[in-house]
Order: structure tokens, then C-alpha cells, then sequence
């Protein structure tokens, strides 16, 4: 009996707190979140305080105290943030969270890591649509801009993204399954196919329509206006809320369709939803930043090196890492080469191809 009370009484060893932070060398589930939160928090931090009129975090306390009583207004450091810098910002962390969350989509939908959705062509597909908009759509589709007005770029960028998504797709399948190198070789098709389309373009472009059809080839938050970020942030919001209630059904899916089909996973809606997700947000944030490449593979592929594949961890944390890694790299790109700034686009290829032939390296024995 009193061995057996001194086993009862004996207190509960409790976890240290490596054990709480780290699961089998990963982090904890419970951690990823905040630390993605914390991470973009810092990011939005340094991306408010850098650029060519720089202004300190202090400064920028103060600036955000002196609102309650109206001795900011007129300061230069006010009129900058929130008539300049703050759009650009909430535009980068729109962006970054759009395009974290669609390269999350499509690597769970196509169960490979290596599928992004500027790889497979998607964005390629958005500003072709967006481009054949600036440039023919006075002369094709001259009702629409009067009818649509700010949404027309949107619309159109959508269609081309959902477009070329669905043509991937169907490229992609055979004997009842999903082969990632026809996929990557259907992209790249893609890939030059727009192209070519752009290039043809460019030669009929007047020299007003040439530096616009540039934004698009280049990629920049240089662009950002409050209504395009009421815009794109509505759109964006409406594509990150739906595409995170794909977390469970993705789980399934990872397991094979045979298998999530027999745990009653609607698996072929699950994949339209995705397709449709993923060119949403896409369209939206390439109608009005251009293309912004890779940020839709490292992100997801960092979040599962830290935490491991459960979507439900996958998923915000991508949008959250992709947000800020647009907002590090935009700020790069303002202060790189003063007092020029640096196509965001160009900033991002190259961090984000060395990148993508690392994963390529590690995965060629599954391709």
C-alpha cells in the first residue's frame, strides 16, 4: 500500500519547454501560427520604416499616437505612411498572402511540393488576359471598362488564371491520377505560349500601353491606390477564407483519392473548389501587382519543413509567411538601388529559382 501511494503521490513529470515548442524536430502546431503572426507583425514593421523617406520606428509610434489628437496630420511622415506607404503594405501583405495560400492549394492538390502556380502557369495565364485587356480591350471589348470599371482587370485576369488552371489540370491526368511532370511540362508549355502572346503585344503596343503592359512583366507594388487595395484585400480575403476550409479534405487527399473518396471526401468538387480558389486569388493579385513569382513555392515548402504536412497548419501559415516575404523583399527592392526601385518580380526570381533547383535536386528521384 504504500508503495502504491508513493506511485500516486509521486508528481507528474511535466514537458520542458523544447518538448512544448518541438514535435519529432518539428515545431509544435500551437507555435507555427503565432510565430507566423510575429513574423509578419516585424515585417510590416520594417517595410513602414523603410523606403526613401525613411521613418523610424519611434517615429512612427509617435506618428500613430499623435492621430488621437491631431498633431500628425500635417507632418511629412504622416502624409507618407498613409497616403503612400500603408497602401502599398496592405497591397504587399494581400499579395503575398494570396499567393502563399495558392501555391499551398496546388501543391495539396497535386500532392507534390514542387507545383506552384506560377510554375504551372497560372500567372502566366492572368497577365495574358490582363495584357490583351490593356492593349485590344478599347478595340474588342470597348463596353466593358465603362460597365466593370475597376473590376475589369480582375475579371479578365480571372478568366485567363481559371482558364489555363483547368487546362493544366486536364493536361496533368492520366490513368485516373494526377503525373506532376506532364503537369510541369503542360506549365512550361504555358509558360511560353504567354509568352509569345506578350511579346506579340508588345509589338502592338503604343508607348502609354507598353509601360503599362510592363508593370505586368515585371511585378510591383508601385501601383497600390486605396481602391485597388480595398479591391484586391476584399477579393484576396473572400479566396483565403474559402481556400482554408480545404485544410481537412486536402489531409484526405494526401492519403490518395482512392482513400479520401472512401472516407466521403467529395473529391473531384474538392479539386474544382481549389482550381477556382486558387486562379481567384491569383487573378486578383496579378491584375493588379503583375507577376510576382515563387512566392507560392517557398512559402508552403517552409511551412512543412517547420511544422509537417497537416494543411491545417499549412495553409494560414503559408498565407502568413507569403505576406511576409513580399513585404522583406518589397522593402529590399525600395531601398536596393536608391533611388530607383527594383522590379519585386525580378527580386523574388532571384531568391526564388536557386530555391526551386534546390527542391528540384531533392525531389528528381520522384519526378
Amino acid at each position: 500500500m504504500n508503495a502504491l501511494a508513493g506511485k500516486i503521490s509521486a508528481p507528474v513529470a511535466r514537458p520542458s519547454w523544447k518538448a512544448s515548442l518541438f514535435r519529432s524536430g518539428r515545431l509544435s502546431p500551437g507555435v507555427v501560427l503565432p510565430l507566423g503572426l510575429l513574423l509578419l507583425a516585424l515585417s510590416f514593421v520594417i517595410g513602414s520604416a523603410t523606403g526613401a523617406y525613411a521613418i523610424s520606428p519611434l517615429e512612427l509610434w509617435h506618428m500613430l499616437l499623435g492621430l488621437f489628437d491631431g498633431s500628425a496630420q500635417n507632418s511629412p511622415a504622416h502624409l507618407v505612411f498613409f497616403n503612400i506607404r500603408l497602401p502599398r503594405l496592405l497591397l504587399g501583405v494581400a499579395a503575398g498572402a494570396a499567393l502563399g495560400l495558392s501555391g499551398a492549394l496546388m501543391q495539396g492538390l497535386f500532392r507534390n511540393s514542387l507545383a506552384d502556380p506560377g510554375l504551372i502557369g497560372v500567372s502566366s495565364g492572368a497577365a495574358l488576359a490582363a495584357g490583351v485587356t490593356i492593349i485590344l480591350g478599347s478595340v474588342w471589348f470597348p463596353e466593358m471598362p465603362r460597365t466593370l470599371g475597376s473590376w475589369t482587370l480582375v475579371i479578365t485576369a480571372f478568366i485567363g488564371s481559371l482558364g489555363v488552371t483547368m487546362l493544366v489540370y486536364a493536361l496533368s491526368q492520366q490513368d485516373g491520377g494526377t503525373r506532376v511532370g506532364l503537369m510541369l511540362l503542360a506549365g512550361i508549355a504555358i509558360n511560353a505560349l504567354a509568352g509569345a502572346g506578350l511579346g506579340y503585344l508588345t509589338f502592338l503596343a503604343s508607348d502609354e500601353q507598353l509601360r503599362s503592359l510592363q508593370f505586368w512583366l515585371l511585378g510591383s507594388l508601385g501601383g497600390a491606390r486605396w481602391s485597388a487595395v480595398v479591391l484586391v484585400s476584399a477579393v484576396v480575403g473572400i479566396a483565403v477564407g474559402a481556400g482554408l476550409t480545404l485544410a481537412r479534405p486536402l489531409n484526405a487527399i494526401a492519403l490518395g483519392e482512392a482513400q479520401a473518396a472512401l472516407l466521403g471526401v467529395p473529391v473531384e468538387r474538392v479539386k474544382r473548389f481549389a482550381v477556382v480558389v486558387t486562379a481567384l486569388a491569383v487573378g486578383a493579385v496579378t491584375a493588379t501587382t503583375g507577376i510576382i513569382g515563387f512566392v507560392g513555392l517557398v512559402a508552403p515548402h517552409c511551412v512543412r519543413l517547420l511544422a509537417g504536412p497537416d494543411h491545417r497548419i499549412v495553409l494560414p501559415g503559408s498565407a502568413l509567411l507569403g505576406a511576409a516575404l513580399v513585404l522583406v523583399a518589397d522593402a529590399f527592392a525600395r531601398t536596393a538601388v536608391k533611388p530607383a526601385e527594383l522590379p519585386l518580380g525580378v527580386l523574388t526570381a532571384f531568391v526564388g529559382v536557386p530555391f526551386f533547383l534546390l527542391l528540384l535536386r531533392h525531389f528528381r528521384g520522384r519526378l
